[in-house]
C-alpha cells in the first residue's frame, strides 16, 4: 500500500489481511506471503524508480508507529543525497512527486490489481 505520509518517493507499506500486532501471531503462511511481497515490492521499485538503495524495517507495536492492533513492514527507496535541511530546520519532508504519480506508475504490476 502507498503511505499516505511518505518519508521518500516511492514509500510503499506492507501489511498483513489480518490484524496483528506481532510477527509471532502470524501464521507461516502469512510470514511467508509478506517476505515474497516484500521481494516483489524491492523488485519493482527498483525496476521503475532505479533507486541507490532501500531502507526496509518493520514497525511492531505502538510506540513504534504500528498502532496497537497492527505490524507492518516499510520499504523506503533512497537516492544519494535524497537529505535536505527541511526535516532538521522544520520537521518536514519534501517530496517532488506527488502519491497520484506513484499510483500510476506502479498500477497493474502486482498481478494486475
Amino acid at each position: 500500500m502507498l503511505n499516505k505520509y511518505p518519508y521518500n518517493y516511492g514509500h510503499l507499506m506492507i501489511a498483513p489481511k489480518r490484524h496483528k500486532c506481532d510477527l509471532l501471531e502470524l501464521t507461516q503462511e502469512e510470514t511467508q506471503e509478506m517476505m515474497r511481497l516484500l521481494g516483489e515490492t524491492k523488485t519493482l521499485l527498483t525496476k521503475e524508480l532505479k533507486p541507490e538503495g532501500f531502507n526496509i524495517g518493520i514497525n511492531i507495536g505502538k510506540a513504534a508507529g504500528a498502532g496497537e492492533e497492527h505490524l507492518h513492514f516499510h520499504i523506503v527507496p533512497r537516492w544519494v543525497g535524497d537529505t535536505n535541511f527541511m526535516p532538521v530546520a522544520s520537521e518536514t519532508k519534501v517530496i517532488s512527486h506527488h502519491l497520484s504519480e506513484l499510483l500510476r506508475k506502479l498500477k497493474g504490476s502486482f498481478g494486475g490489481t
